[in-house]
C-alpha cells in the first residue's frame, strides 16, 4: 500500500465550510451522517477503521470503499485533527504537544510511557477536555487561566490521533498500530462539565472498531460532579478517579471549591453507588488522587481521617508530590511526609502508591498543564456567572 501522510491538518481556509469533519464521530453517529449521503450505515464500521486502525485520513486511500463512495467523501466529509503548534519529548520519554484549536485557542496533551519494566511497553495519554478550567482548584495551574470553552469531540478524540501517529511516523498504513495502550481524562479541564463530547471520545477509544481499548484502561478524572457521576456509569463503563486532596470538607472547601456544591457526604455516595452498580461483570474501584502539600494536607491525622472517609469502597489511593508553579501558595511533602503518610493508608488495607514526577522539565507534571496558555488571574463576573450556570445545569439530571 501506498505511503500516506500521518499528520495532516489543513490551514482553515483550505477546508470547504460544507465538508463534514466525521473525525469524533461516534459509531451510531458516523452510521447516521452516511444514511445522510444514501450509503448503509455498516460504511461507518470500514471508515472507523481505517481511520483509527490505520491512521488513514484521505479517502483515497480507503480500498475497501467503492471509488463512487471515496468520491463522494472527498467532496463532502474531510478527517481533520486539531493542529500542532508545539510539540517536546522530555528527556525521560515523556511527550507534550500543544494543540491549537478553533477560535485560536491552546490545550495541552501529555504521553507519560511506563517506567516499572513489569509495564513495559505501557504509553499512558492524558488527555484535555476544556479549554482551561472553570473549577480554579486553588494548587492547579491550569485553572489560574479560567475557563474558555469546552473542546468538541474531534477535539478531544484528535488529541489520542496525533499521539499515536508520532510513533507511526513513515510506516505504511497496512503496518501501522495504536501505540497509547492508556487512556487517562486527567489534563486541562473538569471531564464531567464537557460530558457529551468526553463521553462519545471514550466510546471510540473502547470500540473494537476504533482503538479497542480495554474500558479498565480508559480512566475519567473528576473532581466531584456529582450528578454527571450517576450518569457516566449508566452511559459507559470505564474507570473512574476522583481528585480529592483533602479527607474533610473544611479544608477541601479551600483546596477544590467544588466541594461547597457537592460535599463528601455526596460524592463518596456517588462513587459508592458507581463501583456497587449492581453489575457482578463490573469488578470496579476508584482510583483517589491526592496531592500533598506541605503542611496543608500531609499529616497522620489527615492520612487517618482519609482511612476512615473511604471506609470499605474498593480503591486505590494515588498520592501526588505538589508540582510548584509561578506564584504558587503552597509547597511540595518532603519525601519522608510522603512515605509516612502512604504507610498508615498501607498499614489500614488501602493500595497507596507515590506517583513519579516525570516531564517537568517540560512543564508537563501533573498541575502544570498549562504552559504556552496565556494566565488569566482575573475572574470576570461573566466567567463566575459561566461557573454557575454549568454547575446548574449538571444539577438538573440527577
Amino acid at each position: 500500500m501506498t505511503k500516506i501522510p500521518l499528520v495532516h491538518t489543513p490551514e482553515p481556509q483550505d477546508i470547504p465550510e460544507l465538508r463534514t469533519n466525521i473525525l469524533g464521530m461516534s459509531q451510531s453517529e458516523l452510521g447516521d451522517y452516511f444514511k445522510t449521503l444514501g450509503e448503509k450505515p455498516f460504511r461507518a464500521t470500514q471508515v472507523m477503521k481505517w481511520i483509527y486502525q490505520h491512521g488513514v485520513t484521505d479517502f483515497t486511500q480507503m480500498t475497501n470503499l467503492s471509488k463512487g463512495l471515496r468520491d463522494k467523501l472527498a467532496e463532502h466529509a474531510c478527517v481533520i485533527a486539531p493542529e500542532v503548534v508545539h510539540r517536546e519529548y522530555s528527556d525521560d520519554g515523556t511527550r507534550k504537544w500543544v494543540f491549537k484549536v478553533a477560535g485560536g485557542s491552546l490545550v495541552e496533551t501529555v504521553l507519560i510511557p511506563a517506567e516499572d519494566s513489569k509495564v513495559n511497553g505501557r504509553k499512558t495519554l492524558c488527555i484535555s477536555s476544556q479549554v482551561g478550567c472553570a473549577l480554579d482548584c486553588s494548587f492547579c495551574s491550569t485553572g489560574k487561566q479560567g475557563f474558555e470553552r469546552d473542546l468538541t469531540a474531534a477535539e478531544i478524540i484528535g488529541q489520542l490521533w496525533v499521539a499515536n501517529a508520532s510513533y507511526m511516523e513513515g510506516v505504511d498504513s497496512s503496518e501501522w498500530h495504536n501505540n497509547v495502550t492508556n487512556v487517562v481524562m486527567m489534563g486541562m479541564g473538569e471531564p464531567l462539565l464537557n460530558y457529551k463530547p468526553v463521553v462519545a471520545s471514550m466510546s471510540i477509544m473502547v470500540s473494537d472498531h476504533a482503538y479497542g481499548l480495554s474500558k479498565r484502561r480508559v480512566t475519567l478524572s473528576t473532581s466531584g460532579v456529582v450528578p454527571k457521576m450517576y450518569d457516566l456509569y449508566k452511559d459507559i463503563d470505564v474507570a473512574l478517579a476522583i481528585s480529592l486532596h483533602a479527607p474533610n470538607d473544611e479544608l477541601r472547601n479551600e483546596l477544590v471549591p467544588i466541594n461547597k456544591k457537592y460535599p463528601l457526604e455526596q460524592l463518596m455516595a456517588a462513587a459508592r453507588a458507581y463501583v456497587f452498580d449492581n453489575n457482578p461483570r463490573h469488578k470496579k474501584h476508584v482510583t483517589i488522587e491526592y496531592v500533598m502539600l506541605a503542611g496543608v494536607n500531609d499529616s497522620d491525622e489527615h492520612a487517618e481521617q482519609l482511612v476512615a472517609l473511604l471506609g470499605d469502597l474498593p480503591s486505590k489511593i494515588n498520592l501526588i508530590p505538589f508540582n510548584p508553579f509561578p506564584h504558587a501558595p503552597y509547597g511540595r511533602s518532603s519525601n519522608n511526609r510522603i512515605h509516612t503518610f502512604s504507610n498508615i493508608l498501607n498499614n489500614a488495607g488501602f493500595v497507596s502508591t507515590i506517583r513519579q514526577t516525570r516531564g517537568d522539565d517540560i512543564d508537563a507534571a501533573c498541575g502544570q498543564l498549562v504552559g504556552q496558555v496565556a494566565d488569566r488571574t482575573r475572574r470576570s463576573a461573566k466567567w463566575q456567572q459561566s461557573v454557575k450556570d454549568r454547575l446548574e445545569t449538571a444539577s438538573l439530571s440527577l
